[in-house]
């Protein structure tokens, strides 16, 4: 019997539980929920028991290994959540008992972890969790696209517009003074709440209409590569710019079809720059956009119950799935 099987057969109530992979490939096979004891606290280190963590695309896919050219198993899945922390030391003992959001170190899909108090992000008190502990990916990368690439007077058109990064980006968008927003989409169910938000929505087969509106468009945001990708650079004007922040396709673009006006964006390069008092201060600007905004709704989970989170995250795209770790 294997370690990782072991670890896969005790109880629900284990302490400290926390869902890690040995080695990669389909998260359903791979992950085991093991224990992992709390040790002694580093002195530049602090404490978080964890609230809740969200699952998002991008931590299932190192899972399956696509970056195993720069990370190495054994590894606690999870890139961000909410938490509370239990124990600081020094300048930072002040934070006991505050909510923050223990970012950049280990996998956040477990009860307790240890993390560095200069890279967590504390959390106002009128923010909910479950806003919270979706705070970084997705709103991290779509403020700084749009401040690095600016949409005012420009007509945006964004590839799947249903996920949770769109949604974000089209309602910014429209705030940063965009002339219109387009939609394009894969599931009948994102229509009615793109429309709400002011978004005119596509159907990915729709190649007129798209043909059209990318003919139009001064700002692509696209998260799917590919053919898709491919047919809108074929039809952007010439002064356009193409925001290439995603492979949801799992195809490059055509290297035919790369020019200057394709730029990508990729939050690790973001961040990898960042002195830590930008790193904070952009969670000041952060947290003002994120008080009046609609983001997907939530279905909760426990972690002992993560195989059915992952199912139901694959079968329910309009929606954020969220592990309870508490």
């Amino acid at each position: 019997m294997t370690a990782a099987t072991a670890y896969a057969e005790l109880p629900i109530d284990m302490p400290s539980p926390a869902l890690r992979y040995h080695r990669f490939g389909s998260p359903l096979e791979v992950l085991h929920l093991e224990p992992r004891p709390d040790g002694p606290l580093e002195d530049d280190q602090m404490r978080v028991r964890m609230t809740c963590a969200p699952i998002n695309p991008s931590d299932l896919i190192p899972i399956a290994g696509i970056y195993r050219h720069r990370i190495a198993p054994p590894l606690v899945a999870g890139h961000e959540g909410v938490g509370v922390v239990t124990r600081a030391q020094g300048p930072w003992r002040a934070l006991e008992g505050r909510r923050v959001l223990p970012l950049r170190g280990p996998g956040t899909w477990q009860q307790t972890l240890d993390c560095d108090p200069r890279l967590a992000i504390t959390v106002p008190d009128d923010i909910p969790d479950h806003v919270a502990a979706r705070a970084w990916i997705n709103p991290m990368t779509a403020m700084t696209m749009l401040q690095r690439w600016p949409v005012d007077g420009c007509d945006v058109l964004l590839t799947a517009a249903g996920s949770n990064c769109a949604r974000l980006l089209a309602q910014w968008a429209l705030c940063c003074g965009a002339r219109s927003v387009t939609g394009i989409w894969r599931s009948a169910h994102h229509r009615e709440a793109l429309t709400e938000m002011g978004v005119h929505v596509l159907d990915q087969d729709d190649h007129d209409a798209i043909d059209a509106a990318a003919g139009r468009a001064g700002r692509i945001f696209d998260a799917t590569g590919g053919r898709l990708a491919d047919r809108l650079l074929t039809h952007m004007p010439a002064d356009g710019v193409f925001v290439t922040y995603g492979l949801l396709s799992g195809v490059p673009i055509s290297p035919q079809r790369m020019s200057a006006r394709v730029r990508r964006f990729h939050l690790r390069d973001h961040i990898k720059g960042l002195e830590h008092t930008e790193w904070q201060a952009g969670f000041e600007t952060l947290w003002a956009l994120l008080r009046d905004v609609n983001m997907a709704p939530v279905q909760h989970f426990r972690l002992a119950d993560w195989r059915q989170a992952l199912l139901w995250h694959d079968s329910h795209p309009g929606m954020k799935t969220m592990l309870t770790l508490s």
